[in-house]
């Protein structure tokens, strides 16, 4: 490359010539080494998304399962020992592989272009995530398949997933699964953090953030906060199995409470986890369909706050029933119901916002409608069990199974579904049918609401969780049938919304820039965005920028045309501070990932493997980072 070349300024340049440009640049190269090699954030998470929603419908698949098992008294479509595996890797799946993947995924592609700028932070770190991503997903799944799959539950409690109850590779399996999906999370935490806090475009202050970007910063911080608790308890998990120690046994001065005091330290911040960005896309898609701006901005942002503080004050109701102190059990119930507090101001924020406006009843507002009958009623769930003696009562049945889907489910999936709907222009450039899109908001509110409002029930008349089968003269036969049935309701509403997504992305009808109307921008760029995001950096001078500027949005030049190039601001009020050269396409994180996978992989067999196994990770990450010089120093 040329010098004067190099040091060319995008102000030297016209908007066609700049754009040509910064394509050539910014592309990834076609074929199997611009797949492997890739930092787009944008394909990155593409990648993570379908990723995320095929272990949706292989775990939608097990719990199909589970529930035509249940349809009957005394059923014998699984053995005993099945059951426990598909029970384990469906909660696993759901929990591990789909819900905080895809939700962390949305940010990375949506981050970026909410704030800005032209790529995420730390790129090749964001294609190292998804690889190890990818590999922990596959390594339990053919665990699953060759009969090995885990089967102590997706919590995994000690005793029984510590050596003397579970022999054999299953509990390992899981345990090192956890290690890949946490490693993948906490490095899209850390380039999310980066991202928000200094590479907003110009002008971006604090208050002008997108609550969708407010939610994923939150999040980020609480997955950072959390979850090194849950690697630290598999890992002394998997010492105690193949090393020898006794971390959890009560015998040689270990403690098995201790198990369950480390995961659900991660595991209540992980609800959050997995709500926090679906209320960020509530907030962020209600504005669009009411045509007016969000009320109650600074409340909604000190909610985001408030939720991700206290959500690490509420483990212990988790653990009601173990014999704790009834004192330090009082407080987790003060702890559990004051959460209720921020999402209560959420709500009546959305209600003022919706009632102020005009509403426009597209698919993703009616997923939003669903999202609030839904949500309230889990949360109306989540205040009971709160409750120390109530929680006795329905501790270990089908109530708690309501619940937690109530919440989860309707509190997260429907948000998710919303923003899928909403953002699928951006991702494909392509609308999805209205007309399908609403049948499957309607199979899917009705489905999901027969399906778990009974088990509130069935709870109550003493069901407990975890069983494969039950009694004929138990109470239980009649309203199983009727989930049962109600399933295949639910899955029917996905399996449309699944292939709208499909047929839509390869025949739907063509989208501008901004078919919505909306505020943010994201929409300023074009559907899908081009490997830059933008030619030129927006200035942004509002919290809806694209509603008060129009098409005169302003912008900042001064980045080279010559060389992948970034903004960096200052953090609070998004001053331009540098100008910083962003990684290239790589292939090291790739080869990271695959060593990273070995290592872990063979740990289950032998902890020898740590050991051996560091020395390929070295490898890779030796060429990851060897210094190539300055772009300036290119020939």
């Amino acid at each position: 490359m040329r010098r004067e070349d190099r040091d060319l300024r995008d102000t030297a340049l016209d908007e066609a010539a700049l754009e040509a440009r910064l394509h050539r640049l910014w592309r990834s190269p076609g074929g199997l080494r611009g797949f492997f090699s890739t930092v787009d954030h944008k394909a990155i998470a593409r990648r993570y998304m379908v990723t995320a929603f095929a272990f949706l419908a292989l775990g939608g698949v097990l719990a199909v399962l589970m529930r035509l098992q249940l349809a009957q008294p005394e059923a014998r479509l699984l053995s005993a020992d099945l059951y426990n595996q598909i029970f384990t890797v469906h909660g696993s799946t759901m929990m591990f592989l789909f819900a905080v993947p895809v939700m962390e995924a949305v940010g990375v592609y949506l981050v970026p272009l909410m704030v800005g700028t032209r790529n995420i932070a730390f790129p090749r770190l964001n294609a190292f995530s998804y690889w190890t991503y990818l590999a922990g997903g596959v390594m339990l799944w053919v665990a699953f398949v060759l009969n090995v799959g885990p089967d102590v539950g997706w919590f995994a409690y000690v005793p029984l997933s510590g050596p003397q109850y579970a022999a054999g590779k299953r509990a390992d399996v899981w345990a090192q699964m956890i290690t890949f999906t946490e490693i993948a999370a906490l490095a899209v935490a850390v380039e999310i953090v980066v991202t928000v806090l200094k590479q907003r475009a110009p002008g971006m202050t604090l208050d002008r953030i997108p609550l969708f970007v407010w939610a994923m910063l939150v999040t980020a911080f609480v997955i950072i906060l959390s979850m090194p608790a849950i690697v630290l308890a598999t890992s002394v998990l998997i010492m105690d199995r193949l090393v020898g120690t006794h971390f959890f046994n009560p015998a040689e001065g270990g403690d098995a409470l201790l198990w369950q005091h480390l995961f659900w330290f991660f595991g209540h911040p992980e609800v959050y986890i997995i709500f926090l960005p679906a209320v960020g896309m509530v907030s962020s898609i209600l504005p669009t369909f009411v045509r007016r701006p969000i009320f109650g901005y600074l409340p909604l942002v000190l909610a985001l706050v408030a939720t991700g503080l206290l959500s690490f004050g509420l483990w212990v109701h988790h653990m009601f029933t173990t014999g704790l102190p009834r004192l330090g059990e009082s407080f987790f119930t003060a702890s559990s119901m004051a959460i209720a507090v921020p999402a209560g101001l959420q709500i009546f924020c959305w209600i003022a916002t919706i009632w102020l406006g005009r509403p426009v009843y597209r698919v993703p507002f009616l997923f939003i409608l669903a999202f609030f009958f839904t949500f309230v009623l889990g949360g109306l769930t989540g205040v009971m069990v709160a409750s120390v003696p109530l929680d006795t009562q329905v501790h270990d049945t089908y109530f708690v199974v309501a619940h937690f889907h109530y919440v989860l489910v309707g509190g997260a999936v429907f948000p998710l579904l919303a923003a899928v709907t909403y953002w699928f222009p951006k991702f494909t450039g392509r609308m999805m049918s209205e007309r399908a899109g609403r049948m499957s908001v309607a199979l899917l509110f009705l489905g999901f609401n027969f399906t778990f409002f009974p088990m509130h029930i069935l709870g109550l008349q003493g069901m407990t969780r975890r069983i494969y089968t039950y009694q004929a003269d138990l109470p239980w036969g009649e309203m199983n049938l009727f989930v049962t049935a109600s399933s295949m309701v639910l899955a029917a509403g996905f399996v449309i919304f699944f292939a709208n997504a499909f047929l839509s992305a390869r025949r739907g009808e063509t989208a501008g820039s901004n078919p919505w109307g909306a505020s943010t921008l994201e929409w300023a760029t074009a559907s899908p965005p081009p490997p830059y995001n933008f030619a030129r950096i927006p200035v942004v001078a509002s919290a809806n920028p694209l509603w008060d500027s129009g098409d005169a949005l302003p912008v900042a030049s001064g980045l080279s045309a010559g060389r992948r190039e970034l903004l960096v601001t200052t953090m609070a009020e998004a001053r331009p501070e540098v100008r910083e050269t962003s990684p290239g396409d790589s292939i090291w994180p790739f080869w990271t990932a695959i060593a990273t996978t070995v290592m872990l992989v063979s740990s289950i067999f032998t902890p020898w493997a740590i050991v051996w196994g560091a020395i390929p990770v070295a490898v890779a990450l030796t060429g990851w980072f060897w210094p190539r010089g300055t772009p300036e120093d290119d020939s």
